[in-house]
């Protein structure tokens, strides 16, 4: 499993159970708060707490009943190949349940859980009730070469089927001993499941696996074509007749990191990509077989691809490809007898930035709790941090304050730049007035010219939407961004104050509806003011204006005023400020008031009506 489970108590009763399940699979016990003394963790409702862990592709081990954790997934389940483990365990700690995600490690979790309370595993996947084994979960160092067939053979094998196992590395495929097996006497009568176990490509009609032997070592110069490159790995690999499913990752010298054929070829081979420093790959200098001055001169190691192939398959792996090369790529091929029993080498080192929304759970996005989930570490201000609440939980956290925008960026950037996964967290959206434009802005700069290191610009970065302050201000309002609509921030720290002003006379002309952020502060009041007094010019004094305060709080404060009774002193910087376009209006309903801006659909509804009044 990719992610930490999650341990989580339910009631009292099960208390002295999460503990001892925490404690034996190393992570933090969560308790509901209220109910469950000694939590490391408290939760307030079950039922969101386990959803959105599972949404955050978290493994959920409940100590409570069953339905608990069914009716806290139901919702989201879609895909059982990428939904994590769901683990439920009675309160006496006698029964371990996988609920779900079985063949995803479930059914290993709960087995381990149950090891540790001395209970019994009730593991229900056919495959481990009647053969001992899943077809489509090999064990670690290899991997199912043809997934489109394990449905079938399974039930081939389920309904009485025997298995002939062959292949090149049979011999070290003990775990598919515990399949029934075919004898000659078989042929034309038993149903006979055709398996293999091999590093070659899989023939048809033919359950394969993979022995991951193979490390595949590449090099390439700046701007090489991904096709270039994958074109001589391919071949590299057909030498030895040799299926990408064989190959462990593909590895290569750190400076390459973010070179766009290196990144594309582990992708289309769906293989990790793992980076080395050039010390790394001279100190293997020695095995080489092709070792060179000239790539020495150029990047401090006497040869890339093949450094990189004998470093990835470690000190049990020999050549069996040497480099080989085109015009701008080379590539080698490292082997080993068994399988590569470690992920050798560091990941490029990724940077999510994430809006989280204005705070509460149901307002962050599925995709952004995954990659809070994923990071290893977590950078921003403080309390955007604590409003994660669990998923941050057994996270490295580094909290900046208000103001220390660009070196929580930096941060971010250069411990993502030493091969970590980092989550640099905003609230509301990260690319609206927030840190997302920063980031860039270091990227694109060279570390001399007040930029990031070198080894911080070649991560990956990934962007992820939230809920903006002006959407959440939106819906609690209405529909007041029905229409044509900007957003303009009102604090002159990094903005000229005259540019501020010419924005705001020019969308008060363009009768646009405006979301204001940062209004005022403790030493900036008077922007908002002038801003009114600009708008008054263009839009009447009845125009409506929304007030919303601590959006998805628990504080939340949603009030309406008319623009020509703007009140500075009712505003902080917490607070979004909607103004209304001339044609923003309020609706009086049941619930109380609610903005609107019209989009021009009252033509069309009064022509409607015309034409009944014509027809009479």
């Amino acid at each position: 499993m990719a992610l930490d489970p999650v341990v989580m108590a339910v009631s009292g009763s099960g208390a002295a159970v999460a503990r001892r399940v925490a404690d034996a699979l190393g992570v933090p016990m969560c308790g509901r708060a209220g109910r469950v003394a000694g939590a490391d963790v408290d939760f307030a409702d079950a039922l969101v707490f386990a959803r959105e862990m599972f949404a955050a592709g978290r493994p959920v081990v409940g100590i409570c009943a069953s339905g608990i954790l069914i009716r806290a997934v139901a919702p989201l389940l879609g895909d059982k190949r990428a939904e994590p483990p769901v683990v439920a365990v009675s309160d006496d700690g006698r029964v371990v349940v996988p609920l779900l995600g079985g063949h995803r490690g479930a059914n290993r979790l709960a087995q381990r859980v149950a090891e540790a309370l001395g209970g019994v595993a009730a593991v229900t996947t056919a495959g481990e009730v009647s053969l001992g084994l899943s077809l489509d979960e090999p064990p670690e160092g290899w991997v199912l070469g043809t997934p489109e067939r394990a449905k079938d053979a399974m039930a081939r094998l389920l309904a009485g089927g025997a298995a002939r196992i062959g292949g090149d590395a049979a011999a070290g495929a003990d775990w598919l001993a515990r399949l029934p097996q075919a004898a000659p006497s078989d042929e034309g009568g038993r149903d006979v499941v055709a398996i293999a176990a091999t590093t070659m490509p899989a023939a048809e009609g033919v359950l394969t696996y993979h022995p991951q032997r193979f490390a595949l070592g590449v090099g390439c110069s700046r701007n090489c074509p991904p096709a270039e490159l994958e074109t001589l790995a391919r071949d590299v690999l057909a030498k030895v007749e040799a299926a990408p499913g064989a190959i462990r990752a593909v590895y290569t010298i750190d400076v390459k990191a973010d070179e766009p054929a290196v990144v594309a070829l582990a992708q289309t081979l769906g293989v990790p990509l793992r980076l080395f420093p050039a010390e790394a790959l001279e100190a293997v200098a020695g095995r080489l077989e092709t070792p060179s001055e000239v790539v020495f001169a150029e990047v401090g190691c006497h040869g890339v691809s093949e450094g990189a192939a004998l470093c990835g398959a470690g000190a049990a792996g020999v050549l069996a490809v040497p480099k080989r090369k085109t015009a701008m790529a080379t590539c080698a091929l490292a082997k080993v007898s068994g399988v590569i029993d470690e992920l050798r080498g560091r990941p490029r080192g990724r940077l999510s930035v994430v809006g989280i929304g204005p705070g509460q759970a149901a307002w962050r996005t599925p995709e952004v709790s995954r990659l809070v989930a994923e990071a290893e570490e977590l950078v921003g201000y403080g309390l955007y941090i604590d409003l994660l609440g669990p998923l941050a939980l057994g996270k490295a956290r580094s909290d900046f304050p208000l103001g220390g925008e660009e070196a929580r960026c930096r941060h971010a950037l250069e411990r993502a730049g030493e091969g970590r996964n980092v989550a640099l967290v905003c609230s509301g959206d990260a690319g609206i007035y927030a840190m997302g434009a920063l980031v860039f802005e270091l990227l694109d700069r060279e570390a001399a010219a007040g930029g990031v290191s070198a080894a911080a610009r070649r991560v990956e970065v990934v962007c992820s939407p939230g809920v903006s302050a002006l959407q959440g201000a939106a819906a609690r309002a209405g529909a007041p961004l029905g229409h044509d609509f900007c957003a303009i921030s009102l604090s002159d720290l990094l903005t000229p104050r005259e540019d501020i002003l010419r924005r705001l006379r020019a969308a008060a002309e363009g009768d646009f509806v405006i979301a204001f952020y940062n209004p005022v502060s403790k030493t900036r009041r008077t922007l908002l003011a002038e801003a009114r007094d600009i708008l008054l010019a263009h839009r009447p004094g009845e125009t409506p204006v929304m007030l919303a305060t601590n959006l998805g709080r628990a504080e939340e404060h949603v009030r309406y005023r008319r623009l020509d009774e703007l009140d500075v002193d009712e505003v902080d910087m917490l607070t979004v400020v909607l103004v209304g376009s001339s044609n923003s209006r309020l609706a009086h309903l049941g619930e109380g008031p609610r903005m609107y801006t019209p989009r021009g659909y009252a033509r069309r509804i009064d022509g409607d009506l015309s034409g009944e009044a014509g027809s009479k």
